[in-house]
Parts: structure tokens; sequence; C-alpha cells
């Protein structure tokens, strides 16, 4: 008879077969992240992939066949594997991590592991305080490494909990953009999110990479969008459990015992002094006008709601960047080139440091452009962040004054300049000559400029030739760099302008800016439009009506269905007439008039063609 079965304990595989695969690339990713690459996200989707597949690989050729493999990341691992059989002998398996000295460990502690569970528990030391012997400390290391937990009031502990507060939120939308998640988790954390130190180029948003890495949080979409993994939920919702049970303990120690108060008093004491320490190191400017940077004691007393708390995506400090004037490409060619040219020849000798590029609203405007420096060991300089100033030009001179207003481009860039986001639009008007030869009467000009102030709103300068406007540009970019050179200058997309505090005061410490990028890209002629863009500029094709008396018709029907719909319930026709009479538009508010209204009704109720 042969005897019972025995169960051996066999010896556990390793969690992947390519170990020097995967620490090799773990090694890349870390290494990328440190420098702040992107290619971090290859190596991480290619670890992915190389913990998924269940058999060995030989060398780097092979793991083409895996997904998130390319060329590149391949010719790497049979590179390091060329110099891993230099430094080892020539015919060391690659599936395992060890050498001989480690081989001979592993042997040591499977020995060490059957010797310890033959012996009865009762002849173990009990002393939890007793050194380990080497048998017991072999087998810690054979153990998992410490699970990551990030420190309380940190940049990732605040993430954290911040994710986890919005996925409990029955209105949550799954994911949180970066702004939103900088400025909701800013009140848990010590750091900010946004602004380094003197003396360290990291802030509290630097932790989101380590989470992204240990799969906590993932990252996707551009503009990014940041959610909680199912390990991550798991590690934030521990953390929220400990924080409660952490002020359960407190709020009964405080009642209780007397001797932990004072301790507790002590720790506080502490951390108000290391709180006093940073504030004292920290630049002046940073506690007086960052909102997100007041005591969170004060904000849980104050019942009343504040205003808009602001994030900025970056912030640009006094002396760490220069106001350069920008210059549309359209003002330096095509035309009579000579003239043009001009313009630049009278900037450049009048020292003006400006850029030419193209601008999709205006002609002129200021940027504030981060100073940069090169990297050692980087090729190309790094790219310089820069926020727009609240001033911008056009230009326009007689002749051209006469053929925009002809072709309806003059209402139309006025329409586009109130909506670009910058608050002071300057119309710089140029003479040219004689305005007898024109096609409208100088008056005509004359009136329209003066309607485009005291009506739209603008600012009109009035100059005689080039060099005189050249001379206004150069007067303006000097102003502009007296104003902005001491004041901190917090970048805000376009999004977040209206809801923003972006009054100008001279005696302010900062002001919040529109991101250059993000505004000249949403001022794009061509980009997508909404349904309410595309009925304004259908409205304002009428005659009559301006940008103003549009915009008042689209506050009470927003699309061309809801005014269609209100002509539908109107019974008479002397009722359809009248419907928008009574529109308040302008700054006067006064009613748009019977007129306009008829023209209106009679252009989307008429089925037969207009005479």
């Amino acid at each position: 008879m042969p005897g019972p079965v025995t169960f051996g304990r066999k010896r556990p595989l390793p969690p992947c077969p390519n170990p020097l695969f995967l620490k090799w690339l773990t090694e890349w990713r870390d290494s990328a992240a440190e420098k702040g690459l992107k290619t971090q996200f290859v190596y991480q989707k290619a670890i992915s992939s190389l913990k998924k597949y269940p058999l060995p690989l030989q060398n780097g050729k092979e793991a083409k066949i895996l997904q998130n493999f390319g060329d590149a990341i391949c010719k790497m691992l049979d590179q390091r594997l060329e110099k891993h059989y230099a430094e080892q002998e020539p015919k060391t398996p690659i599936q395992s991590l060890p050498n001989s000295h480690d081989k001979n460990r592993n042997q040591q502690s499977a020995s060490s592991t059957l010797t310890t569970s033959s012996v009865p528990k009762a002849d173990l030391p009990q002393n939890p305080h007793e050194r380990p012997s080497p048998t017991n400390k072999q087998k810690t290391d054979g153990k998992k490494q410490r699970e990551y937990v990030p420190q309380k009031r940190s940049g990732g502990y605040a993430v954290l909990l911040t994710l986890c507060k919005e996925s409990k939120n029955a209105n949550s939308k799954g994911y949180m953009s970066k702004t939103e998640l900088q400025r909701e988790a800013q009140p848990l954390c010590d750091k900010t999110f946004t602004m380094t130190d003197p003396s360290n180029k990291y802030t509290a948003w630097s932790s989101v990479s380590t989470l992204i890495q240990k799969e906590l949080v993932i990252k996707t979409h551009s503009p990014a969008r940041y959610s909680l993994t199912d390990k991550g939920l798991e590690l934030a919702q521990r953390l929220e459990a400990a924080e409660e049970g952490l002020e359960d303990r407190n709020d009964s120690v405080s009642q209780g015992c007397t001797t932990t108060s004072e301790e507790d008093q002590e720790n506080q004491d502490k951390l108000h002094f290391r709180e006093n320490i940073q504030n004292v190191l920290a630049p002046p400017p940073t506690t007086a006008t960052l909102p997100f940077l007041v005591n969170n004691r004060q904000q849980s007393e104050d019942p009343l709601p504040t205003s808009y708390n602001h994030v900025p995506d970056f912030t640009l400090r006094p002396g760490l960047f220069s106001v350069i004037l920008c210059v549309d490409f359209i003002e330096t060619t095509g035309g009579a080139v000579h003239k043009k040219q001009e313009l630049v020849s009278e900037l450049k000798r009048n020292g003006v440091n400006f850029d030419v590029r193209k601008l999709h609203v205006g002609d002129f405007l200021w940027v504030a452009q981060e100073k940069v420096q090169p990297v050692p060991g980087q090729l190309r300089i790094p790219q310089a962040r820069e926020l727009v100033l609240d001033y911008v030009i056009e230009r326009k001179r007689m002749d051209d004054l006469c053929g925009s207003i002809i072709d309806g481009r003059f209402r139309e860039q006025k329409f586009r300049l109130k909506r670009c986001g910058l608050r002071h639009p300057i119309y710089l008007v140029e003479d040219y000559g004689s305005a007898h030869h024109l096609s409208i009467p100088e008056s005509t000009l004359q009136q329209a400029i003066v309607n485009t102030q005291v009506v739209d709103g603008f600012f009109i300068k009035r100059t005689k030739d080039v060099r005189e406007s050249a001379a206004y540009l150069t007067i303006m970019t000097r102003y502009l760099q007296t104003i902005y050179s001491n004041k901190i200058l917090l970048g805000c997309t376009k999004e977040e302008a209206g809801k923003c505090d972006r009054g100008f005061h001279h005696d302010d410490l900062s002001c919040i800016l529109l991101e250059f990028r993000d505004f000249n890209e949403g001022a794009m002629k061509n980009k997508a439009q909404t349904v309410k863009e595309v009925f304004a500029r259908q409205l304002m094709q009428i005659s009559g009506v301006s940008g103003e008396k549009a915009a008042a018709i689209l506050e009470r029907y927003s699309t061309p269905a809801s005014l269609l719909t209100a002509y539908e319930c109107c019974t008479f026709t002397e009722e359809r007439e009248k419907l928008l009479s009574n529109v308040k538009c302008g700054k006067l508010q006064r009613n748009l008039g019977p007129v306009l209204s008829k023209t209106i009704s009679q252009f989307y109720c008429t089925k037969e063609a207009l005479c």
C-alpha cells in the first residue's frame, strides 16, 4: 500500500517571471519622475504589461510582443542586459535577481525557516525587545515592503482625502481637475500647492506624481482629470477613519486626563512654533495676498461664505519675469512693407523689448514672461510661462477704419475685444493724410470714433503718424513695466476669470492675470463656437443691432429656438413685432425700441424672401 500523499511546501514563485526587467524599468521610471519627464508614464505602462505576462523572457527583443513595449524600450533592455552579462557570468539566468551570494542567503533562509518551524512555540524567545537572530532577520528581509502611507497634512495626504470626499458626493463627476483639486485640498495641507519656497523647487503638488506611481491616483484626459483607483480609495478611507478616530480620542483625553492634555498642549505649542518659523522664512507677500494661506482655525470660525478661493496654476514673483510688448505679425508683413517696417524700426530705436507673434485678437498687447535659465544636460531651454496684462490695443489707420466699417469688421472686432477677457481695450486711431478721398464722409468716421469711446467704453488714442504711434507704445510699455514689476502675478484660466477678483490697485501686493496661451486660444476666430455665440453673430448682421443690443437679447433668449418659441406663443402679428421692444440694453438701460424689434421679428418669422 502506498503511503499517504503528503503536501510539501513548494518554492514560492516570484511575483514576476522577469524580475530583472521589472527592476530596470522601475529604475528608469523613478529617474524620469524625479526629472519631471513624461516618459515616466510610458515606463509605468510597460511595467503594468510586464507584471501581467506569466512567461519568462530571454531578451528585450522578445518583449516586443507585449503591449506598450516599443522599439526604444526593447533596445534599452537589450543594452542593459549586455551590461548585466558583462558584470555577471555570461550564462547567468535573468529570471532571478540574486547572484551566488544571494543564492546562499536563500538557502540559509530556507533552512532557517525549516529549523524554526520545527521548534515549539514555547521555546521561542518571547521578549519583543530581544535583538533578533540572523535567521529572523533573513525572514524579515523576505517580507513585502512596507505600504506607502503619506504623512499627515502632506500633499499626498490632502489629495487622497479630497478625492475620497469628492467620490462620496452625490453630484460627483467621478474626477477632479487640477485647479479644483488644488483649491479643495489646500486647507488639508501645510504646504502650498502652487508656490515654491526659495530654497526648494518642489510644492505640495509634486507628491501627486508619487501617488500616480504607487497606483493610488489615476490621471486621464487633457486637460488632466484625477481620480482614485480602488487601491487609493481603500487607503484614503483608512486615512479618513484614522483621522476621525484620532479626533475622538483627543476629545475624550482632553475631558478625562490632565497629563495627556498637557502633552497635547505641548505638541500644539510645537506646531504653532513651526508655523511661526515657516511664516518668518516665507516671503512677506505670500501670506498677505494668497487667500488659501489663512489660518484654518479662522476659516472654521467664520460662518460667512468667503470670496472665490483662487488657486493659481503658477505664480511669477517680482524680479523673475519681464514685461514684453507683443506685436501681431500682420503689423509687420503684407501691404506696404516699408510702412509696416517703419513701426518696428521706431520700436527698436526706442529700445522697446518686443516680440512678433500671432495674436488672435488685437494688434498689440503686453505679457509678463518668466525668466528661464538653461538646464545643464538639456539641449533646449525650458519654455517660459506667460501671463497677459490687462491692456490690448487695436490699431486703425483712417483708411483701414473706413474699410472695416463698410465690410462689417469694425463691429465684429469691437465685439471680440469686449469678450477677450482683458479689461482695458484701447483703440489707436492713426491719421493717414486727407480724409476727403475716402468713401465714407469724415463726419461719419468721427462719429464712429466717438461712439466707440462713449457707447462701447473703449479708450481712444489719436496719433498723427507711425512715429507718434510707436512713441505711445513705448511710453505704455515703460509704464506697465513700472506698475507690474513689484507685484506677485497669479495666473488664472479664462473660465476662472469671471469668478476671480481681478481688480487692480497700485497698493496691492499681487494681481490675477490670464495665462497667455489660454487667452490667445480662446480668442481664435475659427474655434468651435456655441449656439449662443453663433446666435449673437447672426443678430449683429441685422442693421442697427450692436454688440450690446445683441447681448441684451441673449440674456432673455439665449438660442434661436427659444426666440422662435416665444414668437409662436404670440397670437397676433403686432404682438410678435413688439416682443423685443422693451428689452433693456446699454449702460443707460434704454429700450430696444419697436422699429428694431419689428425688423428682428420679420427676419425670423417671414417664410418668404425679404425685400
